[in-house]
């Protein structure tokens, strides 16, 4: 799961700022997810965080390969997150875990719905969301980056819940075996976000790759958006929409 050595507090956090809805955290172990939605469920929240924790450290238990395979594997959960993480994961090509952020942040999300129409569930850079306003969202690719605090995009209504999630080889704990300064995927699962930003930011070795990394995402049919940020360059493919510094 995320990993609980070489903790790094959540700095991004002091960034976040949804107005209108009401925020609280919850902590489990290495689980650390900050929540905003139209009331304080931290109480739900806390129980549905630990049953899905609950259910992916058993799996981890009877099958130890699910958290150290870097491939997919081809288990059967009758766990619908476990089956979920596994599928998604085929999907993009890379092993079960690099989806946990976000298979997380998805099940506590929706399991909070049914008591807020409003809900934003941030876990480690991965954000489930399902919005009434117009979200903006900042991209921080790094201090060093030529896109401090220029690179923002505008997160729109849906009729349904989707997600935003984040790889960087450069900022946080995440596994990546590529070089960029930020991959961004939008997708309508938080876990397809996830394990797309891991396998598309595993290929970006240099700026040359940009496009190739696009074309992965324009060619599996399963994404709505990329952003990747390399260096001084950017590529972005699908519904991508750069807004101005400041908004909800």
């Amino acid at each position: 799961m995320e990993r609980s050595s070489d903790y790094e507090e959540r700095f991004y956090r002091k960034w976040q700022k949804p107005e209108g809805l009401t925020p609280f955290r919850i902590q489990q172990g290495e689980t650390d997810l900050q929540i905003y939605a139209t009331s304080n469920l931290s109480k739900r929240a806390s129980k549905l965080a630990a049953q899905y924790r609950k259910q992916i450290e058993e799996t981890i238990g009877q099958h130890p390969e699910f958290q150290s395979s870097l491939k997919p594997l081809h288990l059967t959960s009758s766990r619908r997150i476990i089956a979920d993480m596994i599928r998604e994961s085929n999907l993009a090509d890379v092993g079960p875990m690099a989806g946990v952020a976000g298979a997380i942040a998805e099940y506590v999300g929706y399991g909070l719905l049914p008591l807020s129409d409003e809900i934003i569930v941030e876990n480690g850079g991965d954000v489930f969301m399902k919005t009434k306003s117009e979200r903006i969202l900042y991209v921080y690719a790094g201090e060093k980056s030529p896109f401090k605090n220029r690179l923002f995009l505008k997160l729109k209504v849906r009729e349904n819940p989707y997600a935003v999630c984040t790889s960087s080889a450069r900022i946080g704990h995440s596994l990546s075996f590529g070089n960029t300064d930020a991959t961004v995927v939008i997708a309508r699962s938080a876990i397809r976000a996830d394990v797309f930003a891991t396998a598309i930011g595993n290929r970006i070795k240099s700026v040359d790759d940009i496009d190739g990394g696009l074309a992965i995402a324009r060619d599996c049919g399963l994404l709505l958006g990329v952003l990747i940020v390399i260096g001084d360059r950017i590529g972005a493919w699908g519904d991508i929409e750069f807004a101005q510094a400041g908004g909800n």
